[in-house]
C-alpha cells in the first residue's frame, strides 16, 4: 500500500484532533512481563483488544498448530511517516514480551515497540474496499492516510 503526504498538511500548530475510542466490553489483561496482573486502561496503560478484534483473532488464532500463539504487534522506522506499524503471528511469546490476553487472545509486545504503543486499542474493521486490524494510538501526532504508520 501506497502511502502519501496530504497537499495541505495541517499547520504545525493545530491541535490534534481528539481520539474516538471503541470501548471493549470486556477487560484486557496483561498476563506477561511488567505490569503483569493488572488491565489495560484506554489511552493511559496496557494495550486493549477491541470487541471486533477479539472476535477476528479468535477465529485465526483457532486455526494455528499452537495454543500459545498469538498476534505480534511491532513499531518499526519507516512509512511515510516515520514509524510503522507490524503485525504477525508468533506460536508463543519471546522471553522480554509483554504478553496482553482477552478471552483466550493474545498480542505479544517486544519492549522497545510497546513504548510507542502505551494505552493503544487494536480494532478489525471490515469497510467496503477494505478490511484489516487497525491500532487506535494515544501517542501517535500524525498518521497517513492509509493508517500504516505514523509520528510521534
Amino acid at each position: 500500500m501506497v502511502c502519501q503526504t496530504p497537499k495541505n498538511p495541517p499547520p504545525s500548530d493545530a491541535k490534534p484532533k481528539p481520539i474516538e475510542w471503541v470501548e471493549p466490553s470486556a477487560p484486557t489483561l496483561c498476563v506477561s512481563g511488567p505490569g503483569e496482573g493488572k488491565h489495560a486502561i484506554l489511552g493511559k496503560s496496557g494495550l486493549s483488544i477491541a470487541d471486533s478484534a477479539h472476535a477476528r483473532l479468535s477465529r485465526l488464532l483457532a486455526e494455528r498448530p499452537s495454543r500459545e500463539a498469538g498476534l505480534r504487534v511491532a513499531v518499526q522506522g519507516g512509512g511515510c511517516s516515520g514509524l510503522a506499524y507490524k503485525l504477525s503471528w508468533d506460536e508463543a511469546p519471546r522471553d522480554r514480551d509483554r504478553v496482553f490476553e482477552r478471552d483466550g487472545v493474545r498480542v505479544f509486545v517486544d519492549p522497545k515497540s510497546y513504548l510507542f504503543l502505551v494505552g493503544a486499542l487494536i480494532e478489525y474493521r471490515e469497510e467496503l474496499l477494505q478490511a484489516g486490524f487497525k491500532i487506535t494510538n494515544p501517542k501517535a501526532r500524525a498518521t497517513c492516510g492509509c493508517g500504516e504508520s505514523f509520528s510521534i
